[in-house]
C-alpha cells in the first residue's frame, strides 16, 4: 500500500443520534478489534457502548443484519457484496465503513490429500486418487473463504464448480468435518486451519495472503439505511474500531486479547493457539493479520470492492454488468471513513494491494 495522504488535525463531530449498539461476529480470530472494542470500552470516548453478539453462522449473522436485530457486524467483505446483489439470497443496500484486517486466513487439506499431493505433485493427481469425488468446504458463497478457495483451486488446474463438491460450513465446525472424513479441504479464517494441524487431522497448504498480499478480509459492515438514519453513529462506529484496531498493534495486546477470544463464550480454543496466528511467525512476517499498520489496513477502497464483483461474474455468480465502479462507490464507505480517520490523525491511504489478476 502507498500513502496518499496524512493529516494530524482535531475535527469536531455531532453526538451519535443512537448511542447503544449491538454488535455481531462470528467466532474467529479476526474478531480481535471487536473484543478489544468492547473490552476496553474505546466506544465510550465516542458516545457509544457497544454489546457484542456471537454468531453461529455468516448466513445467521447475515439474517440479523438485514432484519436490524444487528446495527452492524464484522463480516465477510464478499458477503456484504452478495447482499447488495441479492446473490443466493435477499437483496439489501449494505454499506461496507472500513476494513478490519488483512491476511489470516488459510487453505487446508485432509492429511490422505496432502500426502497424495506430495507424493503425485499436482493437485488434479492427487485427487484422482480419491474414492468420490472431493469435497471442499468454504464458509459462505460469495465469502472471501469462498474465493480464496476457488482462485487457488483454479490456478492449481481444478475447475471449483465441476471438479469438486462445494460445500458450506461454519468456520467453527470445519475441524470436525475434516476429523470425521466428511471433507477432503477446506478454506477458512485462522484459528481453525491451525487447530486441525495441531489436532493432526489436516495441513496447511498454502495462506490467504500468498494468493493475494495483505488481502482485504473482514470488514465493519451495516445496512446502508443504518448510514442515512445515523450519519454520526456510524462516524464514532469507525472511530472506535480505529482506536481497537491501533491498539491490537502495540506490543504484548494480541497476547492479552488472545485469552479473551479463547473463552468458551468466544472460541474456546487454547489462547496459545489463538495468539500465534494473531502475531505470525514474527512481527515482520508478511502473511500475519494485519489490523491497523499506522492506517494502511483500513480503508474501505472501491478498487478491492470490485475485485469481488469480477470474482462473483467469474464464477457465473452474476452476469457481467458495466456498473461495477458505481456500485462499489456505493456500497464503500470511503467519505465517511476518511472524515472518520483523519479527525483521529489516521492516515488515508488511497491505493490497494495488487490483487490477483482474474
Amino acid at each position: 500500500m502507498h500513502e496518499a495522504l496524512i493529516m494530524n488535525t482535531t475535527i469536531q463531530h455531532a453526538a451519535p443520534e443512537k448511542t447503544h449498539l449491538k454488535i455481531g461476529f462470528v467466532p474467529l480470530a479476526d474478531a480481535a478489534p471487536l473484543v478489544a472494542a468492547k473490552l476496553l470500552e474505546f466506544g465510550h470516548a465516542h458516545g457509544l457502548t457497544l454489546a457484542l453478539s456471537r454468531q453461529p453462522s455468516w448466513a445467521a449473522l447475515r439474517d440479523k443484519l438485514l432484519t436490524g436485530e444487528l446495527d452492524a457486524a464484522h463480516t465477510l467483505y464478499g458477503l456484504a457484496y452478495g447482499v447488495q446483489l441479492g446473490i443466493g439470497g435477499p437483496r439489501q443496500d449494505m454499506a461496507v465503513l472500513m476494513v478490519l484486517n488483512r491476511n489470516g486466513q488459510a487453505i487446508t487439506l485432509s492429511n490422505r490429500l496432502a500426502d497424495a499431493l506430495a507424493e503425485h505433485g499436482t493437485l488434479p493427481r492427487a485427487l484422482a486418487t480419491l474414492a468420490r469425488k472431493p469435497v471442499f468446504a468454504q464458509t459462505f458463497p460469495t465469502g472471501t473463504h469462498a474465493m480464496w478457495l476457488n482462485y487457488w483451486l483454479a490456478a492449481q488446474g481444478v475447475h471449483p464448480l465441476r471438479d469438486i463438491e462445494s460445500v458450506v460450513i461454519p468456520p467453527p465446525q470445519m475441524v470436525a468435518a475434516l476429523t470425521e472424513e466428511r471433507l477432503d479441504g477446506f478454506c477458512a479464517g485462522e484459528p481453525w486451519p491451525a487447530l486441525a494441524q495441531q489436532r493432526g487431522v489436516g495441513r496447511t497448504v498454502i495462506r490467504s495472503g500468498e494468493i493475494w498480499p495483505d488481502h482485504p478480509e473482514k470488514v465493519l459492515a451495516c445496512r446502508r439505511d443504518f448510514v442515512a438514519r445515523f450519519p454520526n453513529t456510524a462516524h464514532a462506529l469507525v472511530q472506535t474500531m480505529l482506536e481497537a484496531c491501533r491498539w491490537l498493534d502495540s506490543a504484548g495486546h494480541r497476547q492479552e486479547i488472545a485469552q479473551w477470544l479463547a473463552r468458551p463464550d468466544m472460541l474456546g480454543v487454547d489462547p496459545a493457539l489463538i495468539a500465534g496466528q494473531l502475531e505470525g511467525m514474527s512481527a515482520s512476517d508478511p502473511l500475519r493479520m494485519k489490523f491497523f499498520e499506522d492506517g494502511a489496513v483500513n480503508n474501505p477502497l472501491e478498487s478491492e470492492g470490485i475485485w469481488f464483483m469480477t470474482q462473483f461474474e467469474r464464477w457465473g455468480m452474476m452476469t457481467r454488468r458495466d456498473d461495477y465502479r458505481e456500485i462499489a462507490r456505493a456500497v464503500n464507505q470511503t467519505a465517511l471513513y476518511s472524515e472518520a480517520a483523519l479527525a483521529m490523525g489516521v492516515a488515508v491511504r488511497a491505493e490497494s494491494s495488487t490483487p490477483p489478476s482474474p
